[in-house]
């Protein structure tokens, strides 16, 4: 077991200080959030999918970042009501870090030095492009809902496009060989 991505210091929305090691062998899908993007309602995918899965070891750990062009401007009260009373988010949600630039959190530092390209991706950069979006280092983390997938090993299994939504057959098959797997 990777014990590294369990022991890097993060906050819960509550502002209570911890880590991951609560959620140490279970399959964990992290994904940077915000309230404000077009891709937003994926909360409602991403609870569904929690609640679908959740009783089979799979763990939902929501990120919100305000990195892409000012969509998670909130305090973490505010973010933290906007999902329970639109989304009805019940996964567990963390304070608002950044996942890109050099004040990236250690996390994100781990999971895009673990896995530095993303399925699927290309149709959503090439959308970006016409926005005028680039990244310059492709292992960034590319919009709001990119998707991590961590093994019960602690290893990223795979990594998910922002488009990619919670209910595509990609991700819920990667879903599903993980939380195959033994611990």
């Amino acid at each position: 077991m990777s014990e590294g991505l369990y022991t890097i210091p993060v906050k819960r929305i509550d502002g209570s200080e911890g880590d991951l090691s609560p959620f140490a062998g279970k399959v964990l899908l992290i994904v940077n959030t915000a309230s404000k993007c077009g891709l937003t309602p994926q909360y409602e995918g991403l609870e569904a999918l929690y609640k679908a899965k959740q009783a089979q070891g799979l763990e939902i750990l929501g990120f919100p970042a305000n990195n892409f062009m000012g969509q998670e401007p909130g305090t973490d009260a505010e973010i933290q009501s906007f999902c329970t009373l639109t989304y009805d988010v019940h996964f567990p949600l963390f304070s608002k870090i950044s996942v890109l630039g050099d004040d990236r959190h250690p996390l994100y530092d781990l999971l895009t030095g673990e896995k530095p390209s993303a399925e699927g991706d290309g149709p959503f950069r090439e959308k970006l492009k016409g926005y005028g979006i680039t990244r310059d280092d492709p292992s960034d983390v590319l919009w709001n809902f990119e998707k991590f997938l961590v093994g019960r090993d602690g290893k990223v299994a795979a990594r998910f496009a922002p488009d990619i939504a919670a209910d595509d057959p990609r991700l819920i098959a990667a879903i599903e060989a993980e939380l195959a797997k033994a611990a």
